[in-house]
């Protein structure tokens, strides 16, 4: 990938466990297929060299874990992953809001999320991808210097990879 491209990594948190009713939605952990899942994609990711500049998570429990998980494939210092509450109960407009901001020098971007959010980015972007599953991975690649206006523009290449479809 040469200079004046950026791509963005969409990843939907891992399947979380609702063992415990009581716990507040922000503190679900990841089930058991959860736990498998990630690991599963983080190794997929690693395989196709996956590189980011930044990762940014929701602050939900099942998504920073999720955004670790795949930090630790991808030998990115999950210490370094940057929260952002607005990925948390978000709208299409706040996601674009905090790509637009990131610095423009990271050319490699990953956000983790949330559905329905992250399906409404996600076709926003592509009308290919139809949905987001659970620890799935929408990858854009966009012809830009710079992340501000990417709202507006459309991917020149996408793909998309979930546990259970193996990588298209």
């Amino acid at each position: 990938m040469g200079r004046g491209m950026k791509t963005l990594i969409l990843i939907r948190h891992a399947k979380s466990s609702w063992d415990d009713p009581t716990l507040p939605d922000r503190s679900r952990p990841l089930a058991t297929r959860g736990e498998r899942d990630v690991a599963t994609m983080g190794k997929r990711l690693s395989r196709r060299h996956v590189r980011p500049d930044v990762i940014v998570s929701s602050p939900a429990v099942r998504a920073l874990v999720t955004a670790e998980a795949i930090a630790k494939a991808l030998h990115y210092k999950p210490r370094d992953i940057v929260v952002e509450d607005r990925l948390y109960a978000a709208t299409v407009e706040s996601l674009i809001a905090v790509i637009e901001a990131l610095d423009s020098t990271w050319e490699c971007a990953m956000l983790v999320g949330h559905n329905p959010e992250l399906s409404e980015l996600v076709a926003h972007f592509s009308g290919e991808i139809t949905g987001m599953p659970t620890c799935a991975a929408a990858e854009f690649e966009f012809k830009a210097k710079s992340w501000k206006g990417i709202g507006r523009t459309r991917p020149v290449n996408s793909c998309f990879d979930s546990p259970r479809s193996g990588s298209t």
